[in-house]
């Protein structure tokens, strides 16, 4: 039934309604190279940074000179240093010893507890899905599932459409409270650097981890869902450690030596 899912949560739910298949549209879609779309430069910055960090381009602690950043992005300071403010007041720049900004950098510790929370909201938005998730629901999840499949092999883009699955289960538990704090929660996550579906055989065992997990909710299984759903993030506690620790092994001077790449 399914060819291709595209868009909004809300255009998705009424597709599969009207038992149509969705086709590709601009809400999923990431900033364009070089494009000047709405919304204006500033806006385009401030989504091209954020991008490059959360794709590991740019990575924890590396400087980002703001002239190197409008040469990157091929525009005026005005529009970067708006950018600039906004990523500051985002938690992504910091202030770096010496002057400049630079990429926020988590410690260990600080990733701990970002996961730890994560299992536990994670867990919970599984089981309240799993209990008030209706059979509309759960036919998103099974066709997001079934269109994950026909992805690209390419980290960047599960990562992305795996945002788009976790938001549904979240959408699913229905819990206004517990929906803004799980997206605030993966913005987080987002910006510790490189994805985790990077990791050898990690795209296959993710999805392995999500059909697992729409069955429990298709059963309304409330406690098999949040169980699953804590080992999934668990999963992914172990992989951010071993990207870390490859990150440290490259050494500093491999990080001093990046650059940035054109968007």
């Amino acid at each position: 039934m399914y060819t291709t899912l595209y868009g909004s949560p809300r255009r998705i739910r009424e597709a599969l309604i009207r038992g149509i298949d969705l086709q590709p549209d601009s809400t999923l879609i990431p900033f364009p190279n070089g494009s000047r779309a709405a919304g204006g430069l500033a806006e385009q910055a401030y989504r091209a940074i954020r991008e490059a960090v959360q794709e590991g381009r740019l990575s924890p602690g590396q400087r980002v000179p703001e002239l190197d950043l409008c040469a990157w992005l091929k525009m005026s300071r005005t529009p970067v240093r708006e950018a600039l403010r906004r990523l500051q007041s985002d938690g992504v720049l910091v202030h770096a010893p010496g002057g400049g900004l630079s990429i926020a950098q988590h410690d260990l510790r600080a990733v701990a507890e970002l996961y730890d929370v994560r299992e536990s909201l994670e867990g919970t938005a599984a089981a309240l899905a799993a209990r008030n998730g209706d059979a509309t629901e759960v036919r998103i999840l099974e066709a997001i599932l079934h269109a994950h499949r026909r992805l690209p092999d390419d980290p960047k883009v599960h990562a992305r459409e795996n945002m788009l699955f976790h938001e549904h289960i979240y959408r699913a538990a229905r819990n206004r409270f517990l929906l803004k704090s799980l997206q605030d929660l993966h913005d987080a996550v987002a910006l510790l650097g490189r994805t985790t579906f990077a990791a050898p055989g990690r795209i296959e065992e993710a999805w392995s981890e999500h059909e697992a997990i729409v069955a429990a909710i298709r059963g309304h299984d409330s406690p098999e869902a949040e169980a699953l759903a804590r080992a999934h993030v668990r999963r992914g506690y172990q992989l951010r450690l071993a990207a870390i620790a490859e990150t440290a092994q490259a050494g500093p001077q491999a990080r001093m030596e990046q650059r940035l790449r054109p968007p």
